[in-house]
């Protein structure tokens, strides 16, 4: 699996868990069953890590983004944001431009261009912070 793949795969997840009471663990056994999924460390890390610094994360995301309360951002980009600001923070491997585009690319495919873009200016926001 790739890394985009695996990207997609943690975003999924993440996405799951927004609308799922069961634990991370019951998702991760979810998926396997469902859809046959064989997390990676990169899934793995990602999806355990956003959960783990959720609050840290959100608050980031608030911060930057002025006018917006974050009840008012579609689950959708918010969880892709979670997805991006974990990456630009704990996974040193990552370039910052990469998880932007990245996560630009997963609004493109599971949002709509407006919220790709204000994807971008958030994240963009974000980096400038860290």
């Amino acid at each position: 699996m790739t890394r985009k793949q695996a990207r997609e795969e943690a975003f999924i997840l993440v996405f799951e868990k927004e609308f799922n009471d069961n634990g991370i663990e019951e998702i991760l056994e979810a998926a396997a069953e469902a859809r046959d999924l064989v997390p990676d460390d990169y899934i793995n890390t990602v999806f355990k890590g956003v959960y783990g610094h959720l609050e840290e994360l959100d608050s980031l995301i608030s911060e930057s983004s002025v006018g917006w309360n974050i009840k008012r951002i579609s689950k959708t980009a918010l969880c892709i944001m979670r997805l991006a600001i974990f990456e630009m923070k704990y996974s040193d491997d990552i370039p910052v431009s990469v998880s932007i585009n990245e996560a630009v690319e997963l609004c493109k495919k599971y949002a709509t261009e407006n919220d790709a873009s204000f994807v971008n200016g958030i994240l963009s926001t974000v980096a400038k912070a860290l």
